[in-house]
C-alpha cells in the first residue's frame, strides 16, 4: 500500500512540475512577451552604442589635443566645442519655402 501511495504522489508531483514548466514556456513565447524581450534588447543595445560613441568622442578630443600640441596649434579654450562642432546649414530641399 505504501508503494502505491509513494508512486501516486511522485507521479502527481511530476505532473504538476511538468505542467508548470510548459505553462511558463508558453507565456515566454507569447507575442507580447517576445516583443517586450526584443524591446529590452534594443534598449540595451542603444545604451551600449551610446557609451561607445561617447568613448570615441572622448578619444577623438584627446587625440586632437595631442596632435594640436605636437604641431604647435592652439587647442580651443573649451574641449566641448570640438565635440559639438556643427556644419554650416546647407539645405538641398527644393520643396522648402524661401
Amino acid at each position: 500500500m505504501f508503494r502505491r501511495t509513494f508512486w501516486f504522489t511522485a507521479g502527481a508531483a511530476a505532473g504538476v512540475w511538468a505542467t508548470t514548466k510548459v505553462n511558463r514556456k508558453i507565456r515566454q513565447l507569447t507575442p507580447e512577451s517576445l516583443a517586450a524581450q526584443a524591446a529590452d534588447k534594443a534598449i540595451e543595445a542603444g545604451h551600449k552604442l551610446k557609451d561607445f560613441a561617447l568613448d570615441v568622442r572622448e578619444g577623438m578630443v584627446r587625440r586632437e589635443a595631442e596632435l594640436g600640441g605636437a604641431l604647435g596649434i592652439e587647442a580651443p579654450a573649451d574641449p566641448e566645442l570640438v565635440a559639438h562642432r556643427t556644419l554650416p546649414y546647407n539645405s538641398d530641399n527644393r520643396n522648402e519655402d524661401h
